[in-house]
């Protein structure tokens, strides 16, 4: 059986590493299909790299095997795992980046600690677990997936970070900058919104719980970050003159500032974390 296994990491493309990785896999699994979710998540930024997870691993067929490898505490004491959750597998360091998307499928969850050495390449460096650990261990599962439990000892708890800042008072949501993507698009925790009508939205707040889902008119919502504010949310950056910033909901629900033809990130000064204000 042909069976994807999804890519994300921090490797970037300039580097031999997602090629070596992809041959580990293939000498191991030659049918997998391979699928690069992303290769340029900021260096280390394991928080933004649980976030892509999230937004992309549903969209993966079942039975889909995510090899994730954003670990600055590569070669230190941090579990190497794989986990088994609603049909899925994940394998990648235990240091949160697998938590979002294992919070958001919010089924049982079975991991292990990748020890066995019949699973993992013959050397293991100190500094690139990503092809001697993570590589081997998704290869084999996408092959045998029954495979799971003789990977290594069941671990009872995993890492996992506490939720992005999402709060509401006073008809104010507050939430935190969560990714700026390749066009200057500021993508926030404010989520996940969906249309109602033209101009109706309402609000499933995806991190808080405390938070009611909430009914906005996007006319009058006005969002702030730093000292700009945009007055509306639009469905698209037609809606606006080139070169205007402008607020939307992006293609996974999340609250995104963005310029039609231009980089909102870069005029507005945004880095990841800035807080980011909604009026209702």
């Amino acid at each position: 059986m042909t069976r994807v296994i999804a890519l994300l990491t921090d490797f970037g493309q300039e580097d031999i590493y997602v090629g070596t990785m992809k041959a580990m896999i293939l000498n191991i699994c030659p049918t997998a299909q391979i699928v690069d979710i992303t290769h340029a998540i900021q260096p280390q930024n394991v928080r933004e790299a649980a976030f892509a997870l999230l937004n992309s691993y549903q969209h993966c067929p079942p039975g889909a095997v995510f090899c994730v490898v954003v670990d600055p505490g590569v070669g230190s004491e941090r579990h190497a795992i794989a986990v088994n959750s609603g049909g899925y597998h994940f394998v990648g360091p235990d240091n949160g980046v697998l938590s979002y998307a294992l919070a958001h499928l919010a089924t049982d969850i079975e991991a292990v600690k990748l020890e066995n050495p019949q699973y993992q390449a013959e050397s293991i460096s100190h500094s690139f677990h990503g092809r001697d650990i993570f590589a081997p261990a998704a290869a084999h599962l996408a092959q045998q997936p029954e495979l799971f439990a003789a990977l290594g000892g069941a671990l009872e708890t995993t890492v996992s970070f506490p939720p992005p800042e999402l709060s509401f008072a006073r008809q104010r949501l507050i939430g935190e900058v969560m990714h700026i993507d390749h066009f200057g698009n500021i993508i926030t925790s404010i989520g996940a919104f969906h249309w109602t009508g033209d101009e109706a939205l309402r609000l499933s707040p995806v991190w808080s719980k405390a938070i009611p889902a909430l009914d906005l008119s996007a006319r009058t919502a006005n969002i702030t970050i730093h000292s700009h504010t945009v007055h509306g949310i639009s469905h698209a950056y037609y809606e606006v003159a080139p070169g205007e910033i402008l607020a939307q909901i992006d293609s996974n629900g999340f609250l995104e500032i963005g310029a039609n033809q231009d980089d909102a990130a870069d005029r507005l000064d945004v880095q990841l974390g800035d807080k980011v204000m909604l009026r209702l």
